[in-house]
């Protein structure tokens, strides 16, 4: 169902954020507009947070992968598509979360051609720093909002990626499928 109707009259909040003189063209751009600037606001608070650390907000989420997998590892292909942001070129993030001795990468038997990822016991110990000061954060981002306003807030978000996977989806997923 398309909202084609403009925006409502007056400047709202995010018109006035954006000093936006002129209103939406409909309240499914204002919709959409609001919802990638306020990912990009939540996301530049969490970067803000661990880049004092040497990682950007991109690594520090690979890293939560890797360790998360425990130690069988995980193969880089399987981070990649767990990343918050999928379209992160993982080859060169790993090659630096590497150097920095935050994780180890080895070629599993008997496929040569899969790499598997692990933890090292710095990148274990940097994480372990820095999960209370995400969490917290995690907290700030939308803990003034009441549970049921929460919950609406999830469904509401998880219909709009599956309504949205396809077009969204990973290169490599999308040529996968034929697309």
């Amino acid at each position: 169902m398309t909202q084609s109707k403009p925006s409502r009259g007056g400047i709202g909040t995010l018109q006035a954020e954006m000093r936006q003189g002129r209103p939406f063209a409909s309240l499914n751009q204002e919709a959409t507009v609001a919802l990638l600037r306020t990912a990009s606001v939540v996301t530049r608070a969490f970067a803000r947070l661990v880049e004092p650390s040497g990682l950007s907000w991109a690594q520090y989420n690979a890293l939560r992968i890797i360790r998360g997998a425990g130690r069988a590892g995980i193969p880089t292909l399987a981070i990649r598509e767990r990343m918050i942001d999928e379209g992160t070129t993982i080859t060169r993030l790993l090659d630096k979360l590497e150097a920095a001795g935050l994780i180890s990468r080895e070629r599993s038997e008997p496929d040569r051609r899969q790499v598997m990822c692990h933890v090292t016991e710095m990148g274990r110990r940097l994480l372990n720093q820095l999960d209370p000061k995400v969490d917290a954060l995690d907290e700030g981002a939308v803990g003034f909002l009441a549970p049921g306003r929460l919950e609406a807030l999830v469904r509401t978000l998880d219909e709009i990626r599956r309504a949205n996977a396809a077009r969204g989806a990973a290169r490599t997923a999308a040529l996968a499928a034929g697309g």
